[in-house]
């Protein structure tokens, strides 16, 4: 970690005398119907807050503008409403109460728009209360841990008013302004607001190790804001060369640091620095930042630009959201008709990801609420906002999966969606998506049947080219991927596998292909990753015969994988999991003319019994 070497003026409260003020003395340059912005996060002016908030009654009319704060907000009381409006672009804690109340205002909008707002004059600023770095020997200081939109209200509003504080981290980037460009000076040695990282419980953490899996080595990652962004991190610690665009940076992002997963070198800007707008975190994070060269903070209209985002490969964006319909609608701000949160980086960064080169743009969200109400639902709730619309997104993942919406169709996306949703609500989900004509009316029929396999059976094997296939349990999105497979296999593969001639699949006989309970009968397909998600090229799967105890298995490879080893892997790993459910052993039909299909099962694990009968050989495998 490299450290900065210009230190702070010693001397700067005499050389710029003329400038210092008390807070009460500052404050009281504000005048009744003004407009006020407050720093963001936890770069948040306490003692000039404080000391405006004693000055409320003579300052009626007056409108509070910021971001989301942390720490207290004394601004935002009743009894005080009538002079002092708030206006909030993020609906934090500490004025959530007063909003939701009515006796605030909430203004939705995308984050990298808010600096045009201030400078094109629409939200013209009279004056901006922020807190700095005393200034070096050359007059900068640093906005230290919040740049994001402080940096344009700076810049915008008439008169600047900042707090002046030494135990201000410096960070570095854009993050500088002269002190020429402040009007009044005020001294403050106090510790900045700290925030504790939110608890990680097994439900968010699962929801983190899949967002994980969707990270390849080289992607730059931006982390909403949020406890499952944070949550991902746990599981990021052994990918390589990982970059960070991110808005906010938390105290959890230290330790991925350290453990060597990032370096930035395959970012496309901002090359082996993590880049960030503002950071909320304890005095480890404020120490860590400062003075690093590794950082570099920059303003929300960088940050957040989808231009900028979109250069880099492999984008990932993570952000969450508070309910998701089944036609794939985000809703991220409100509960129903009541304002929660706001609008943030969300669509800034969705759009910027989902443009990148291999680039993928996730929305998070557990799928139920504390009191066990669905979060995926057929409709928002009455009065939910669209944060991020169908059109725009891409993945949306709970703890029981991942649902890849883009350019899939409604009846597609509801079942993708009720797969992820709470295994209590999915048969309700079914029904509304056939009442509101979502899917077909025969789809009735997988009623209890959209189960999701258990996550801990996905593996991988490389073949001798250094291909990788991906193993895991079929998954109820699969119909798509099951019939390209089906029908791209010769005739030949077909009638080896079916044993008749096949030239067409029913609906009902994909869906029965892909709709199973995952504990009497067991699916597992081998996936190569491709743009749009997975190519399925081999299905492998067993029925139990409870009277038997033995299950019938058979799979398929598509022509163009065949004598590859697949099917061999395939056998092995399906025997592995049917000795793990007590089953004794496998039972297969297999036509004389398909010797490579009798060589696995000759050379599979366990013993080994046939019988060749009007040219079909039934096969038993005994297990050990």
């Amino acid at each position: 970690m490299a450290a900065s070497t210009i230190a702070y003026d010693s001397n700067w409260q005499t050389e710029y005398l003329e400038m210092v003020m008390t807070p009460e003395a500052a404050v009281a340059e504000i005048h009744p119907g003004q407009r006020i912005f407050i720093g963001t996060g936890c770069a948040q002016p306490l003692q000039l807050v404080k000391a405006l908030t004693a000055r409320a009654k003579k300052l009626p009319d007056t409108e509070i503008v910021h971001l989301l704060t942390r720490g207290e907000a004394p601004y935002a009381e009743k009894s005080i409403a009538a002079n002092f409006r708030i206006n909030s672009f993020f609906i934090a804690e500490n004025v959530r109460d007063i909003i939701q109340e009515g006796l605030g205002d909430y203004t939705p909008l995308f984050l990298s728009d808010i600096p045009r707002l201030f400078s094109s004059g629409q939200l013209p600023l009279d004056v901006a209360l922020i807190q700095v770095t005393p200034p070096d020997e050359r007059g900068m200081c640093s906005l230290g841990v919040s740049v994001d939109i402080v940096k344009s209200a700076m810049e915008n509003a008439g008169l600047v008013i900042a707090q002046v504080n030494p135990r201000m981290p410096r960070t570095l980037g854009d993050s500088c302004v002269h002190v020429h460009d402040i009007d009044i000076l005020v001294p403050v040695d106090e510790p900045i607001i700290e925030y504790q990282p939110p608890e990680i419980d097994d439900i968010t953490r699962q929801i983190g190790e899949n967002i994980a899996a969707l990270i390849d080595n080289g992607s730059t990652v931006e982390f909403g804001i949020g406890r499952i962004p944070q949550a991902v991190v746990e599981f990021l610690k052994g990918k390589k060369d990982l970059g960070i665009h991110t808005e906010m940076f938390t105290d959890s992002m230290i330790d991925l640091l350290e453990s060597g997963a990032v370096t930035g070198r395959r970012k496309a800007v901002d090359r082996g620095r993590v880049t960030a707008s503002f950071c909320m975190g304890t005095q480890r994070l404020y120490d860590y930042i400062d003075g690093n060269d590794k950082f570099s903070f920059y303003p929300t209209e960088y940050v957040n630009d989808p231009f900028v985002i979109s250069k880099h490969p492999k984008m990932v964006a993570i952000n969450v959201a508070l309910e998701v319909d089944l036609t794939g609608q985000v809703c991220s701000d409100s509960l129903g008709t009541r304002f929660y949160s706001g609008i943030g980086g969300q669509v800034d960064f969705n759009r910027g990801a989902s443009r990148a080169p291999g680039g993928r743009a996730i929305i998070a969200l557990p799928s139920t609420t504390h009191d066990g109400r669905t979060r995926i639902s057929a409709q928002l709730s009455s009065g939910a906002g669209v944060v991020t619309t169908r059109g725009d997104v891409h993945y949306v993942v709970t703890e029981y999966g991942v649902a890849y919406l883009h350019g899939k169709s409604v009846q597609e996306r509801a079942i993708a969606l009720i797969s992820i949703a709470h295994p209590d609500h999915r048969a309700e989900l079914l029904r509304k998506a056939i009442e509101y004509k979502y899917v077909r009316s025969e789809m009735q029929e997988i009623e209890g049947r959209i189960v999701v396999g258990p996550p801990e059976l996905k593996t991988s094997m490389l073949l001798d080219d250094g291909t990788q296939v991906n193993f895991r349990p079929v998954h109820p999105t699969d119909v798509p991927g099951m019939k390209d497979l089906l029908y791209a296999l010769s005739q030949e593969t077909l009638y080896y596998r079916f044993m008749a001639p096949m030239k067409q699949f029913s609906e009902k006989q994909i869906q029965d292909f892909v709709y199973i309970d995952h504990r009497s009968e067991v699916a597992i397909v081998g996936t190569l990753p491709e743009a749009y998600g997975e190519e399925i090229i081999a299905v492998g799967r067993y029925f139990l015969n409870p009277k038997t105890n033995r299950a019938e298995v058979a799979f398929v490879v598509r022509d163009v994988w065949q004598n590859r080893g697949i099917g061999r892997f395939l056998l092995k790993y399906l025997s592995g999991i049917a000795k793990r459910h007590g089953i004794s052993g496998f039972t297969a039909e297999v036509l004389r003319d398909n010797k490579p299909m009798q060589a696995v099962f000759n050379r599979s694990d366990g013993q080994v019994t046939s019988k060749l009968r009007q040219d079909v050989y039934s096969y038993t495998i005994d297990f050990a």
